[in-house]
């Protein structure tokens, strides 16, 4: 059973049709949402929103805002959301370079840096979605792309560091028993 996402921008209604899942940039970290999720409501950070339609995947730039989840539909209201196949990657980088020339132009209003920054951050996430759109950028998390002439997809390689705790200050490496009780002297 599929659930209804509803992108709102200021401007304008920007989708809105029905998804299997759709993961969004929240403010403390990614949220992924399935039919019947529990009532939320949360705050939008700036990144990627990808959501799920049969077997295909489309994803939105999206900065700032909210979303409200309920069973069987997802309203997400952000201050922009750009679809990433209609992300103009010229004009994205011309932004990210003029934020960048202001920022550097050592602004001294707080409301004009902080406008600078802004827009630096919108720009950086519109590049990142565009290029992963075009296959320019760094890929997600997760599956690669197989090696040349290869035929499968692998998995990630696993971690070449320990796994075992490091001891802490002032502890030594000797048995638990040495670690409980107290130095003996003389």
């Amino acid at each position: 059973m599929p659930i209804r996402l509803e992108i709102v921008t200021p401007e304008k209604l920007a989708y809105s049709d029905d998804v299997d899942a759709v993961v969004l940039p929240g403010s403390e970290g990614e949220l992924g949402i399935l039919p019947h999720h529990a009532p939320l409501l949360s705050m939008l950070g700036a990144g990627e929103l990808r959501f799920r339609t049969g077997g295909t995947e489309e994803s939105f730039a999206i900065v700032g805002g909210f979303v409200q989840v309920r069973p069987h539909k997802v309203v997400v209201m952000a201050e922009t959301a750009d679809l990433a196949a209609e992300i103009d990657l010229e004009k994205a980088q011309d932004a990210r370079r003029d934020a960048e020339r202001a920022l550097e132009a050592g602004l001294v209003e707080p409301a004009d840096l902080d406008q600078a920054r802004a827009e630096l951050q919108a720009a950086l996430v519109r590049i990142r979605v565009a290029e992963r759109r075009h296959g320019v950028g760094p890929r997600r998390r997760g599956l690669r792309r197989p090696a040349a002439g290869g035929a499968s997809w692998r998995t990630p390689a696993p971690s070449t560091g320990s796994s075992r705790p490091t001891p802490s200050p002032g502890r030594s490496s000797g048995s638990r028993e040495a670690a409980r009780s107290p130095a003996r002297s003389g």
